[in-house]
């Protein structure tokens, strides 16, 4: 009886420190923001670089350095956006888990952030991505959400 109780104590300090880890480690897993900026949906950083305007702040750039984004193979990746201190891009999954994929993107020049990204192959061949441009202007955190489709 004893050791059936211990076994029970392990199991249940187990699952409350899943879930304490799960809780400091959920900021930095999870895209936040101060401030989400939609840009316009017919811009594909597949074939094109995009912009978006950001309120009281300039124009955020996004471009890819090889179009179409190959899968499984290192790309460029360039944000411009004066007056950054920080950027990230958050490449998700919309219809499916693909990973933690968040590359830091280096500041080249004033307010030019340069890196390199890899999407992994997903199984099914076409994937609908979202890559979240994260931007850190002083105190305030922005998220560009740009979507697009790999393997058409």
């Amino acid at each position: 009886m004893n050791k059936k109780i211990l076994l029970d104590i392990v199991g249940v300090l187990l699952i409350v420190l899943v879930v304490l880890i799960g809780y400091k480690l959920s900021p930095s897993l999870l895209p936040k923001a101060d401030l989400t900026i939609e840009p316009d949906p017919a811009c594909d950083v597949q074939k094109t670089p995009c912009s978006v305007a950001v309120p009281e702040l300039g124009v955020l750039k996004f471009s890819v350095g090889t179009q179409p984004i190959p899968l499984v193979k290192p790309f460029p990746v360039m944000v411009d956006m004066p007056g950054a201190a920080k950027v990230e891009i958050d490449f998700a999954g919309v219809d499916m888990d693909m990973g933690y994929n968040r590359p830091l993107l280096q500041e080249a020049t004033d307010g030019v952030f340069k890196g390199e990204a890899t999407l992994p192959v997903c199984v099914t061949g076409r994937m609908t991505w979202q890559a979240t441009v994260l931007v850190e202007i002083g105190r305030t955190r922005i998220a560009v959400p740009f979507r697009f489709v790999t393997g058409e």
